[in-house]
């Protein structure tokens, strides 16, 4: 397993945020081709923590937000193309389950990706939607 690290945003030196963002902005917005705002202001919320490994780079990230009700949201999972295969994004999933308090944790996943997110535990919780023309489904995952 990979050393896993996280931390409140705000606690981050800015060559690790600055590793997170630009594997953001890999995956999502170059490699997947979408023109999106990832930094979304929502990163500075005092209780978001981002999750990442790797060693001079980040390989792989998430973060982890509290939305108001409650609930924990994972999102911005990604993993480095080079990194991909070794289980990078699952260690990365099951510390940031394992930390999450809430009675039911949420999240977004691309619809391709529904079996990998149910390999924790996760389950459609509605209607299959576009964001940024990429079909998503909701699912969650209770205690």
């Amino acid at each position: 397993m990979a050393s896993i690290f996280n931390a409140p945003t705000r606690n981050l030196d800015v060559v690790t945020l600055h590793e997170i963002l630009r594997l953001r902005q890999e995956v999502f917005v170059v490699e997947q081709g979408c023109a999106y705002p990832d930094i979304d202001g929502r990163d500075l919320e005092p209780a978001t923590v981002q999750w990442w490994t790797g060693s001079g780079s980040v390989d792989a990230t998430l973060r982890v937000l509290r939305e108001a009700d409650g609930t924990e949201r994972i999102g911005r999972v990604a993993t480095a193309r080079s990194a991909r295969g070794a289980g990078l994004g699952a260690d990365l999933m099951r510390g940031a389950i394992a930390s999450c308090r809430s009675a039911s944790i949420a999240l977004d996943a691309q619809a391709h990706l529904r079996d990998w997110y149910g390999r924790f535990g996760f389950v459609q919780s509605g209607d299959e939607f576009l964001e940024d023309e990429i079909p998503h489904i909701p699912m969650t995952r209770t205690r």
